[in-house]
């Protein structure tokens, strides 16, 4: 029993944090178990320190009653999901600070993104429109471990990377964010704004991707 329990919290748990904020009733119907089962575990992550609530929006409401609550995951929560290493890479980063400057940790954060990039950049880019690349950059990064989604928002798409596994690096080294969101940039063409990381705090890294046709490379690989 302690076995299916710990399962079923897990997946409580990695809902929470790929769909986060989210209501109890929604955990609930994407698992297909029972509301009461949900709330169950969710109340020990939230005793346990690991998972946090906040009241839902008023336009979110659903006719009269108590307001609904929406669940997401604290630090703590998303340490379940990999931030293993996290003070040796802070310390290798600190070390080659002394050793190079920001100049070296910025050409570090490069080489680590590029290297992300660079084993999807081909299906991204293939994409003709920026809500098809803002899918496709968001299944690529999913598989490299940020449980990413994108949706259309106004006038543009939002990327959204409900985990980040080096928050707690990127907090002492914002370069990690930086590099990050020129990538984006670049593969889609244009500027992209980063509106929220969760290094800084926030539930979830959010960027915003202007509806602009991305630049298509002539036959000779320059920009059209």
């Amino acid at each position: 029993m302690q076995t299916h329990d710990g399962r079923t919290r897990h997946a409580v748990a990695r809902l929470l944090l790929e769909q986060g904020p989210v209501t109890a009733a929604a955990v609930a119907e994407e698992l297909g178990i029972s509301p009461t089962a949900v709330r169950r575990h969710i109340d020990a992550l939230v005793a346990d320190g690991e998972a946090e609530f906040r009241e839902a929006s008023a336009r979110m409401q659903r006719g009269r009653g108590r307001p609904a609550k929406l669940f997401l995951l604290t630090d703590a929560g998303r340490a379940r999901f990999g931030h293993a290493y996290d003070d040796l890479a802070v310390a290798a980063l600190r070390f080659l600070a002394e050793q190079g400057g920001d100049e070296a940790i910025t050409a570090f954060a490069q080489r680590r993104v590029d290297s992300l990039v660079d084993r999807h950049r081909a299906a991204i880019v293939a994409q003709a429109t920026p809500a098809d690349r803002a899918k496709a950059l968001a299944t690529a990064l999913t598989r490299e471990g940020y449980a990413a989604s994108a949706r259309h928002v106004g006038a543009g798409e939002q990327l959204c990377q409900h985990h980040c596994p080096v928050a707690h690096v990127a907090a002492e080294f914002p370069q990690l964010c930086e590099t990050e969101t020129k990538a984006f940039a670049d593969l889609f063409g244009t500027h992209v704004q980063r509106l929220a990381t969760i290094a800084q705090g926030h539930a979830v890294c959010t960027t915003h991707i202007p509806n602009k046709a991305p630049r298509i490379p002539n036959d000779g690989g320059e920009p059209a």
